[in-house]
């Protein structure tokens, strides 16, 4: 199998997100004039909207809405979590048309604010409801896929048989990383062991580079951080000192190129951007789950993946991409489900 079908499989999503630039071209001015008066505001989380991962993406979705169209946008960064309330209640005194929270620590605080605003439309990025209400849209995403395809790499790429895994706070988005990392790493090298560290926080490089500097010490040469801002510490750490490291959320491979192997991506972006859209198109209603997985083209692996990967390696994930489409592997998310895999 030549490399060209993983170049499909990265670029079905790398495009995703371009064509999102190009999808109002042939809008009319009667409609982008239309929807100057639809106001879409944003809270973000104690990471802020520079973070290189989350918060950012998410941002970029919203200004590309913005541009194709004509909505008009705000951005509220949240310095720690106590904010958020304070924060949303300020893009409603706004009068935006759609609150957008992101991050599963505002979970309890959305359903608060839906409560007390049955009219008003929020969204919920990372997290959902046993009972959704009807004016929340919550966005998920199956980031245990976008883990396993960097576990398989690291798994192959590691000489040590040692690799990391940095997590920002442990909550259940952060273990499907985790989980499904884990289980590529050990699909693809039974030999290889992970070690695993919580920093507590998402929004501290200085203890992200802390934790990769030990973990590097102990002989790990492959470190995958899903910390946010926290991990941008890891990546920094690889470059110093030579080793390999694997970003997140977005293609990170820019914050040092000859030592990110490749990256865990998750489109926020264009989960962001699609919910926008529904909204200028009059069709968004809540209470329902939207989720985004390898099948939708909404997590995957980046094509700078093959700066540092070998077509030998990059055929081998490209195989198993097939597999998760299709069903025939399911990707762990869970402890249990891990274990249950490993037995």
């Amino acid at each position: 199998m030549k490399f060209k079908k993983i170049t499909a499989v990265s670029s079905a999503i790398i495009m995703a997100s371009l064509s999102l630039v190009g999808c109002g071209s042939e809008k009319t001015a009667t409609t982008e004039k239309s929807n100057k008066s639809l106001k879409i505001g944003m809270v973000a989380d104690v990471g802020g909207i520079n973070d290189e991962s989350f918060n950012q993406s998410a941002w970029e979705g919203l200004q590309k809405a913005k541009k194709d169209f004509g909505v008009d946008v705000k951005v509220i960064e949240s310095k720690q979590a106590s904010e958020y309330i304070t924060n949303m209640e300020s893009l409603i005194d706004d009068g935006v048309d759609l609150v957008i929270g992101v991050g599963n620590t505002m979970k309890d605080d959305i359903k608060k604010e839906a409560e007390n605003y049955p009219d008003q439309q929020f969204v919920l990025i990372d997290e959902t409801y046993d009972e959704i209400p009807k004016n929340v849209t919550p966005i998920l995403f199956k980031e245990n896929e976008a883990a396993y395809l960097t576990g398989l790499i690291a798994g192959k790429m590691t000489k040590t048989n040692n690799v990391g895994f940095i997590g920002g706070m442990q909550n259940p988005v952060i273990s499907r990383f985790e989980y499904g990392y884990m289980a590529g790493v050990k699909e693809a090298n039974k030999d290889a062991e992970v070690k695993t560290q919580y920093a507590g926080t998402f929004g501290d490089a200085a203890k992200g580079k802390s934790i990769a500097n030990q973990m590097y010490g102990n002989n790990i040469d492959v470190i995958l951080s899903a910390a946010g801002a926290t991990g941008i510490g890891a990546i920094e750490s690889a470059k110093e000192k030579g080793k390999f490291a694997i970003g997140v959320d977005r293609d990170q491979s820019d914050l040092a190129p000859d030592n990110v192997l490749t990256s865990a991506l998750k489109m926020v972006n264009v989960g962001v951007y699609d919910t926008a859209k529904e909204l200028v198109d009059g069709k968004l209603t809540g209470g329902e789950n939207k989720v985004y997985g390898l099948k939708e083209n909404g997590v995957g692996i980046p094509e700078s993946t093959k700066k540092l990967v070998s077509q030998e390696i990059l055929d081998y994930v490209n195989g198993v991409v097939e597999k998760i489409k299709s069903g025939e592997i399911k990707v762990p998310a869970t402890k249990e489900e891990y274990n249950t895999t490993q037995k």
